[in-house]
């Protein structure tokens, strides 16, 4: 099973305005008709429950979304760009990558199927001239470029969600027990570590069910990276109470019992907390079933045992009936946690989406640099780039709105003087 994997999306650009003006007959001044461009396709993570495990992204790991089209005439909006679904398992939680160092932004926590998250948003599409029209420009010829797509490099992780969480040493029969409860056909050996990934499995009993998860490789030192568990113990952070299966015929049960939970303890997360039914297997041996009693007495010897302590066979099928109503009957003593959004919208068609920065980046409108300056503006920038600025008119227009964004006053700040090389975009020229 693959739970984390890393992948990179990139939003669609936003579509260049059109710089157009109407030419029909009997139109006198028909005036600037440019449209705007498109919206550039978002990407969206989904959850899908016909899902169970993160394997498709070893083979697709780049996800991009296509561009908005230019603006048209006759005021003509560009097509928006598609969006792109990528489709995820229920549990997984999504990161934004900061650095190479793996250090990350949370974004999102998918658990319910169908549930969506936009982890990166399409850019605007650019403004047609017929959006600067004013009552003294009657003829602008300035359109904006289109605004870039969001594009980030996102770490999923996968956190199985289910009501029961199987733990144990190796060899303690999980995955046998998941096998003899539910419809889960996990590979089962007599030797440990059989299990190299967690089982899911559908527990019916009395007209009910509930989802087991039997996760492996738990031994001394798991939470540091020892043995699988490190790698696994993520998946009973969603679990909501917890089956401590014990070997009945190792010995010490109690010095096992009590490294399985120092591990759950150090993990980081407040696993230890669960409520625990403690079971103890193999009870089908002979030795096992003769010793019961003194079993059971040295676990009562353990700080924080309590409740009845169950007996089973998961290779005879024996005392599974108990083990379900128990199952059952702690589960609804636990309220189901859902997870909350304090910190992003949700649209009336249940798309979540995340919110703009809190405070806007600070906007530097030009630099200086060894050979002159460089206007920084992005709104100018996007200007720009989707204007003809071979045109000489055009370059009248495009200085003025320069003096409106405040890049005049910020050039002269920086000591511009008369002659000085300025770039624009793709745009050179000389201050004046």
């Amino acid at each position: 099973m693959i739970d984390r994997s890393y992948i990179h999306i990139t939003a669609g650009k936003g579509g260049r305005g059109a710089v157009a003006f109407r030419r029909e007959k009997f139109v006198p001044r028909g005036g600037p008709s440019g449209g705007d461009g498109g919206r550039g396709g978002s990407i969206i993570v989904e959850a899908n429950e016909g899902l169970n495990t993160l394997n498709a992204f070893r083979y697709k790991r780049i996800y991009k979304a296509n561009s908005g089209q230019i603006g048209g005439g006759s005021n003509k909006t560009g097509r928006n760009g598609d969006d792109v679904l990528v489709e995820v398992p229920p549990g997984t939680q999504i990161f934004e990558m900061l650095n190479d160092q793996d250090d990350t932004k949370f974004l999102g926590d998918l658990t319910e199927h169908g549930q969506q998250l936009v982890v990166g948003r399409g850019g605007i599409g650019g403004r047609g001239n017929a959006r600067f029209v004013t009552s003294v420009k009657r003829e602008p010829l300035l359109a904006e470029d289109g605004e870039a797509g969001v594009e980030l490099k996102l770490r999923l992780d996968l956190k199985l969600i289910a009501d029961v969480g199987i733990v144990g040493l190796p060899n303690a029969g999980k995955s046998s027990l998941i096998t003899a409860l539910s419809n889960a056909r996990p590979k089962i050996a007599d030797y440990p570590f059989t299990t190299l990934e967690p089982n899911l499995g559908v527990v019916e009993h009395r007209l009910k069910t509930l989802v087991a998860v039997d996760v492996p490789g738990l031994i001394e030192g798991a939470h540091e990276g020892l043995g699988l568990g490190h790698e696994f113990l993520r998946h009973l952070e969603r679990t909501r109470i917890l089956v401590h299966l014990i070997d009945g015929s190792e010995g010490e049960p109690a010095k096992r019992f009590k490294l399985i939970n120092g591990e759950l303890n150090q993990y980081g997360t407040d696993l230890s907390g669960k409520r625990q039914i403690i079971v103890v297997n193999k009870v089908d041996i002979p030795e096992v079933d003769f010793l019961r009693d003194e079993i059971e007495a040295e676990l009562r010897e353990v700080s924080g045992v309590t409740g009845e302590i169950l007996f089973i066979s998961a290779a005879a099928l024996s005392g599974l009936d108990v083990l379900k109503d128990r199952m059952f009957s702690e589960l609804s003593q636990v309220p189901i946690q859902k997870i909350t959004y304090d910190d992003e919208d949700e649209l009336s068609d249940g798309v979540r989406v995340l919110r703009p920065l809190d405070k806007k980046p600070e906007i530097i409108p030009a630099i200086r640099v060894e050979n002159g300056y460089v206007i920084t503006h992005p709104r100018a920038i996007r200007l720009a780039n989707g204007s003809d600025l071979d045109n000489w008119k055009t370059q009248v227009q495009m200085r003025e709105r320069l003096k409106i964004f405040g890049v005049n006053d910020a050039l002269v700040k920086l000591g511009i003087t008369s002659g000085d090389k300025v770039s624009l975009g793709e745009w050179d020229f000389e201050w004046e």
